[in-house]
């Protein structure tokens, strides 16, 4: 449980920076370089390497150096473990809406019944 809760808590605070989103769905589309992302997001290599980082640590990307060039690839992860968690909460929270659409339903019935009877 542990492991799996330190493995939500990094994803989940990688996907939270647009930028690294950016960066996820930029290497989608195709594998880039490290300087080539900082370019393309207006970065230094500091910054972008900092990005990268956090993305390599949560699974999410995978980097090879091959010379002075650091190539960055989508990492083999799926994002299963983070979807089921968050179609769980999805339901959780669709089913309260459901409750509360019932409550108030029922609670304009009762009002539209009283009104009658005045």
């Amino acid at each position: 449980m542990v492991h799996y809760q330190a493995r939500l808590d990094a994803t989940f605070a990688a996907l939270s920076d647009v930028t690294r989103r950016g960066v996820l769905e930029q290497l989608g589309r195709s594998d880039a370089s490290v300087s080539d992302l900082a370019q393309r997001f207006h970065m230094t290599l500091t910054g972008m390497g900092k990005h990268v980082s956090i993305l390599e640590d949560a699974g999410l990307v995978t980097t090879e150096k091959v010379g002075r060039v650091r190539t960055c690839r989508l990492g083999i992860r799926q994002l299963e473990e983070e979807a089921a968690w968050i179609e769980r909460h999805r339901e959780l929270w669709s089913a309260r809406f459901d409750a509360l659409d019932e409550i108030v339903d029922h609670l304009k019935r009762e009002e539209k019944a009283n009104g009658k009877r005045r």
